[in-house]
């Protein structure tokens, strides 16, 4: 009955998806939607897209062993991430009608600009979809008894959301997802509900956690260097995933300016409640399974899959597998899509500048096909690496490389296309620095270490006389400060 369930929720979703693809006519229906969506989906497809296997998986093994100082990034920090975009950036990147957050970079400081940070928008994707992809091996491993090797799991998961992701776009990524998140939610309250009853109610679970020390968030030791790398990590996720095309297109797809601002708020504030239940799941599953210390030292990510299974009945492993699928697939196809659209809007249009409208939408269907490829074999050469971390390292490129000249180019109407390039040679450098000293990012955080940097090289490259053109060809103080 389980396998059946997961089959058919499989061939539902890419029905669903392929349907949604009869709305796609050009680039724009296929990268927003036709900026069309109303605020129910971009809610929607804004915290199913981040409620991915990180959540589910990684956010709760993370939980288990270190508590709430240990999930800072994920889920404190991405919540946070949306709630930021909403109030502070959704407006304003609505109003200039894009479709891609490297055409902001462009208007604002020109094409050299926008090919760097869209590259380093790229790279980050790789880390963060590879997580997904871990998930759906792990996933099928776990459904088939280890007769599907997670290897094989990755490949027959990845393609699915390929299929539908690939012909519909933004238009079957959203409805999937709108679809999906009914289900996680459902889902998971299922479980949580039983396992409370499980471990003798939720009163026993919390106080469990409690006396385990597991709601400690903030530094107990006093040390500035403690404080200094928790503050980095809660960062990591908050301001990294700002510019990223994921989000921007869930910004950009909506149907008005204040459906773009009122969705990721609402999306990120309901992201962070349904986040503490794989939490208090496992927690709960530490109390009722013997296994558990096994489990511990092997892999903490299989204590939640391990319950489910063993201890519970069919209808709830079908609920389990249901939202936790939901959950990677939703996340996979956004992440599929967006560094696709990047690619071809911001890098390829760069080389041939003529294309049609109908070269672009093919050319964006073949960079999903290809960048599928590429993660895959990223994610399979990766595997045994945490989800957790390989979604927590992925968002420190964009946030030494990308956060300071979007936040800057937005409000500080000094900034230039020079300060722009020398915050983000230095953020990057810096960060390279440290991350390959073993010596000093261990002294000091590297990504906290890029995103001073790449403060610095703003303000000096800005402040000083400029010999970097702008977006117009200009070489003058300020001159970029037009397209503010």
């Amino acid at each position: 009955m389980l396998v059946s369930f997961i089959v058919l929720y499989l061939l539902g979703s890419i029905a669903i998806g392929l349907m949604a693809a009869r709305r796609v006519h050009n680039t724009a229906d296929y990268a927003v939607a036709g900026r069309n969506l109303p605020l129910p989906v971009i809610i929607a497809t804004t915290f199913a897209t981040w409620f991915g296997s990180e959540t589910v998986l990684g956010v709760s093994a993370q939980f288990v062993r270190e508590g709430l100082g240990g999930v800072v990034e994920d889920p404190f920090g991405a919540s946070m991430c949306l709630v930021l975009v909403g109030l502070f950036f959704a407006y304003r990147l609505y109003k200039r009608n894009l479709i891609t957050i490297g055409d902001y970079y462009r208007q604002r400081f020109g094409r050299t600009i926008e090919v760097v940070c869209s590259l380093i928008i790229l790279f980050s994707y790789l880390g963060w979809v590879a997580a997904q992809i871990t998930a759906l091996g792990l996933v099928f491993n776990l459904l088939s008894d280890g007769a599907i090797t997670v290897t094989w799991g990755m490949v027959i998961g990845t393609a699915v959301v390929l299929v539908y992701t690939l012909f519909g776009g933004m238009w079957s990524v959203a409805l999937t997802d709108f679809v999906q998140m009914i289900v996680i939610g459902v889902g998971l309250v299922a479980i949580a509900w039983f396992a409370a009853d499980m471990a003798g109610g939720a009163g026993k679970v919390i106080d469990f956690a409690a006396s385990q020390g597991k709601f400690q968030f903030f530094p107990t030791s006093g040390s500035t260097k403690d404080w200094i790398f928790f503050f980095a990590a809660g960062i990591t996720m908050m301001l990294g995933s700002i510019p990223q095309q994921d989000v921007f297109q869930r910004v950009m797809s909506s149907d008005s300016a204040e459906t773009a601002r009122r969705g990721p708020v609402i999306g990120g504030l309901l992201y962070l409640a349904f986040a503490f239940i794989p939490m208090f799941v496992v927690t709960a599953a530490v109390l009722v399974m013997p296994e558990t210390p096994a489990l511990l030292k092997d892999d903490p990510q299989k204590i939640l899959p391990t319950l489910v299974m063993a201890h519970m009945p069919v209808l709830l492993q079908v609920a389990f597998f249901g939202a936790l699928l939901s959950a990677i697939m939703s996340t996979a196809s956004a992440t599929l899509l967006a560094p696709s659209t990047t690619f071809v809007e911001n890098i390829l249009r760069n080389l041939h500048p003529g294309m049609s409208d109908a070269q672009t939408l093919k050319a964006m269907r073949i960079s999903v096909l290809v960048f599928t490829g590429c993660v895959l074999t990223y994610a399979i050469t990766m595997k045994g690496s945490s989800i957790y971390d390989l979604v927590s390292g992925a968002y420190q490129v964009p946030l030494v490389g990308a956060f300071v000249p979007l936040v800057f180019g937005l409000y500080w109407h000094r900034a230039t296309t020079q300060g722009a390039l020398l915050a983000v040679v230095l953020g990057i450098g810096v960060w390279l620095l440290f991350a390959g000293s073993p010596m000093l990012h261990e002294a000091f955080p590297q990504q906290l270490a890029g995103l001073l940097a790449a403060l610095i090289g703003m303000f000096a490259g800005s402040l000083a006389p400029q010999w970097v053109a702008d977006h117009k060809g200009h070489v003058h103080h300020f001159e970029g400060s037009a397209a503010a």
